[in-house]
């Protein structure tokens, strides 16, 4: 499959590059794409919701009244779950919610992401940005001239550059990432693909077995 490489003033080069079979001609494993997404997500929760049982609440040592003749229901704590100011019954405890997949099934569910956005004609090439001046409103012409200023872009590159990365970090649509750590989440979250030409070389060494 072959694409034009775009300059950042929004012109094609002239050029085209070839993307590599092994990562973006391959069949998509659904699954594997499922159990990374699932993976990332569960590892970004803390899991430290917690809440005090009955024997945890402070009080509530002393029998609330005598057991009978008093006309109400009987009760031996005043800190029961029945009660306005009681413990919780089976509520949250701290946990580990995490999640492991090995490195081949990463692997393999990045690789199955980037097939996919082939096969949706989402991928655009485009020639190294390099900003002199982090400035936002320099990167934002970039993808404004590349008429995708109007879509979730993850742009990806060959090494992370501070003044693109400072440039385009206010930009509430951009996600920027290095090759070796755009995740399967990041790729198929995003309406454009737009891949730096000197990252090509990257992506198929991070995504071949």
């Amino acid at each position: 499959m072959k694409l034009d490489i775009h300059k950042t003033d929004g012109i094609s080069s002239g050029q085209a590059a070839t993307l590599p079979k092994e990562v973006f001609e391959t069949e998509p494993n659904d699954h594997l794409i499922y159990l990374a997404i699932r993976c990332q997500q569960k590892n970004s929760r803390q899991g430290n919701a917690s809440t005090k049982t009955r024997s945890y609440v402070r009080g509530g040592g002393r029998k609330p009244w005598k057991q009978k003749g008093r006309g109400a229901a009987r009760a031996g704590t005043t800190r029961s779950p029945l009660w306005v100011g009681g413990g919780r019954i089976f509520g949250p405890h701290p946990r580990d919610l995490g999640m492991k997949l090995s490195k081949k099934m990463k692997k393999q569910a990045r690789t199955s992401a980037f097939a996919y956005k082939a096969k949706l004609n989402e991928i655009m090439l485009l020639e190294e940005v390099k900003l002199e001046n982090a400035k936002t409103k320099e990167m934002f012409q970039i993808l404004k001239n590349l008429n995708i200023d109007k879509k979730k872009v993850l742009l990806v590159k060959d090494n992370y550059d501070a003044n693109v990365l400072r440039a385009g970090r206010n930009i509430p649509f951009l996600t920027i990432r290095q090759a070796s750590e755009a995740s399967t989440y990041d790729i198929l979250h995003c309406e454009v693909l737009l891949i730096e030409q000197n990252a090509l070389e990257k992506i198929t060494e991070v995504c071949t077995l």
